[in-house]
């Protein structure tokens, strides 16, 4: 099975653009999972016969035009059994979001997990920490440890799988300027801190198991200076694998040739 993830930077400029159809031609996936939909489901064309032969689950943010993710799951490949939307109440009260710089982030629509029959599927698009590091101290000491404890409580259940737009260039090898951008949003300790703990929560990031010394390998670009021409990247997207199917991870792959986006796709194969 190899599933696919993608901030399209928007799903109705995806579809417009053509690169989403030229992407479910090319690779017609099994599993995608979307992140920045920056729509409600009623504004997307899901008519389309790009989609004809998929499930599709949306959470989109209260706020119109903004964030947003979605999962969508080809009909001949497997019929979830459940459906969650959020991070659960519990978690949300535990960290208490409640008046402060990131807000509450169960109404900008950042995470949908499906549940099969081996295991779970959570789709994530990370809070930005955002210039100055201004949502720096929400992101590390609330959404981190909540999205910890959350994957962590799902894989009691069954193996878990995650991915999307994490927001952070783990190690130095993970962008092309580490120097040059110590201390910056999406490179902050604080950030890779927290993903290496949501990682030691039973979780291996696939691209690195598969290529740990691989360098040049980057998921976003920066709108300015040629970047993505010169690739002067950032692997700020991932697929964290239970570490239970560590050894059912037959691929992990990074799509820089497929545009549309300032992201571009990515995608783990495992056996299942």
């Amino acid at each position: 099975m190899k599933i696919f993830s993608w901030n399209v930077n928007g799903l109705r400029a995806a579809i417009k653009k053509g690169s989403l159809a030229e992407f479910f031609v090319k690779f017609q996936p099994e599993m995608l999972s979307i992140q920045e939909t920056k729509a409600q489901p009623a504004q997307v064309d899901l008519g389309n016969p790009m989609f004809a032969n998929y499930r599709y689950y949306f959470n989109s943010a209260e706020r119109k035009g903004y964030s947003g993710t979605a999962i969508f799951v080809r009909k001949d490949v497997m019929k979830p059994m459940n459906v969650l939307y959020n991070l659960p109440a519990r978690l949300a009260d535990r960290y208490d979001f409640s008046g402060d710089e990131l807000g509450d982030p169960n109404t900008e629509g950042r995470l949908v997990a499906i549940e099969f029959a081996k295991f779970f599927l959570v789709n994530v698009y990370v809070p930005n920490s955002k210039e100055q590091n201004l949502r720096l101290h929400s992101r590390s000491d609330k959404w981190d440890p909540a999205l910890r404890d959350y994957l962590a409580e799902l894989r009691v259940v069954k193996p878990v799988i995650f991915c999307g737009d994490m927001n952070v260039a783990h190690k130095a090898i993970d962008l092309a300027n580490p120097k040059a951008n110590m201390k910056k949003h999406g490179f902050t300790i604080e950030e890779r801190t927290g993903f290496s703990n949501i990682l030691s929560a039973g979780f291996v990031d696939s691209f690195r198991e598969k290529y740990p010394d691989a360098r040049d390998h980057y998921t976003w670009w920066s709108h300015w200076g040629h970047a993505r021409e010169n690739n002067v990247g950032w692997r700020i997207d991932y697929f964290g694998v239970d570490e239970r199917l560590r050894d059912k991870i037959v691929d992990a792959s990074i799509y820089p040739e497929i545009t549309g986006s300032d992201h571009c796709p990515i995608s783990v194969e495992i056996e299942l």
